[in-house]
């Protein structure tokens, strides 16, 4: 059962972000994480049929997907019938294989599910550190955007941001977009490869036909593209369908590259195996950066964003706590925090004094940090960071 707790725990951390994203309007990302949960909890049903909790968790499924759908419905785009009669149907969902395929076919994804075109209110205060990246997406984006004259030789179309997972690509993304008051495409490439089926090629097409139609209003379009490896990364064996999407691709982007000189359309990928991709996708980002780990003072200003909602007690050394934290991401700084809180409201409950409501969990120690930090490592390898920093010798292009 190791494989359910993994899932589990993705399910978890994804619906988590999701809602996290959801509650700040940011709406076009915090649908792509509902579908990861969703994704999670399908595969979780799929693989252990006779699970115990695979009738919760598919209830679950259907809510996020509800979800999504009333954000879609807000942002005016169109649903699918069949879907929604699917979705009516989720109280009778049970713990067989077949209701779980059953499932999986009602949560199938069309374009308008996994393309949303929202404006993203993230300002670069709120990225924390990150210095090199943010300037170099102001000079890709910004700067061109305010004064184009000033570029008669162009500027780049395609912004690779790589490296490890939690450590801010999708916030500068939105935050560049936010900036420019640019309209924001969020796709999920790993969602297009599973979920587009043999519609993928046409739809990639869809995706940058739409983005140019936008650009007739004369704003400026931010196409952000998560997860860039599922889709244009190097693969062994390809079926002609991978290998369709993967041209479309190459075509849409010469098209922005070489056609549209003072068109101010964008196209970002994240990543975080960027050692996977083709050298020929690779070539058509000319801006590569590198997004790496927090930083020592970057560690301090998060710990500050995190606890300032959290009760401290006056022994908690911030600085110390940051460099307790060295090679940990932003997200697992943020889950420190996050399972400190639950530390002391669990003292609560173990009391019985939870629901007398005039009570309060105690103030956060320092020794509260120590404590779950014993049981929690970085999520990232220092043999993967070496690995980024080696790559980055070679390929980056600030």
């Amino acid at each position: 059962m190791v494989a359910a707790k993994e899932l589990e725990e993705a399910a978890g951390k994804y619906a988590s972000e999701a809602i996290r994203l959801d509650s700040q309007g940011a709406h076009g990302m915090a649908i792509v994480m509902y579908q990861r949960a969703i994704t999670a909890l399908i595969k979780l049903a799929q693989l252990y049929p006779e699970y115990k909790l695979n009738k919760l968790y598919l209830e679950r499924a259907t809510t996020y997907q509800e979800r999504i759908k009333a954000l879609q419905s807000a942002h005016g785009l169109i649903q699918d019938d069949s879907q929604l009669e699917d979705s009516k149907k989720h109280d009778n969902v049970g713990t067989s294989s077949s209701k779980s395929l059953k499932m999986v076919e009602s949560l199938k994804a069309s374009y308008d599910e996994l393309v949303l075109k929202e404006k993203p209110n993230v300002k670069w205060e709120e990225v924390v550190g990150l210095e090199d990246a943010k300037r170099a997406l102001k000079e890709s984006i910004i700067f061109p955007v305010q004064r184009p004259d000033l570029f008669p030789l162009g500027w780049p179309r395609g912004i690779l941001l790589y490296g490890p997972p939690g450590c801010g690509k999708t916030m500068l993304a939105a935050a560049a977009a936010s900036e420019i008051e640019s309209d924001f495409i969020t796709v999920d490439a790993a969602t297009i490869m599973s979920k587009w089926l043999g519609e993928a090629e046409k739809n990639v097409a869809r995706l940058f036909d739409s983005a140019r139609k936008m650009l007739e209003r004369d704003r400026s379009v931010i196409i952000f593209i998560d997860e860039l490896d599922s889709m244009l990364g190097s693969r062994s064996q390809e079926v002609g369908g991978e290998i369709r999407v993967r041209n479309q691709f190459l075509k849409e982007m010469d098209g922005i590259i070489d056609k549209g000189k003072n068109m101010h359309l964008y196209v970002i990928g994240a990543t975080n195996k960027p050692w996977s991709l083709d050298w020929p996708f690779l070539r058509r980002y000319q801006k590569r950066i590198y997004v790496p780990l927090p930083s020592l003072r970057s560690r301090i200003e998060m710990f500050k964003l995190y606890t300032s909602p959290l009760r401290l007690d006056p022994s908690v050394n911030l600085l110390e706590l940051a460099r307790m934290t060295e090679g940990y991401s932003g997200s697992d700084i943020k889950d420190i925090c996050q399972a400190v809180q639950i530390r002391v409201v669990s003292e609560l409950f173990d009391l019985g004094k939870a629901l007398d409501k005039s009570l309060q969990p105690r103030e956060i120690t320092q020794n509260d940090f120590k404590e779950v930090l014993k049981t929690r490592r970085p999520s990232v390898s220092q043999d993967m960071v070496k690995a980024y920093i080696t790559w980055s010798e070679n390929f980056k292009a600030l």
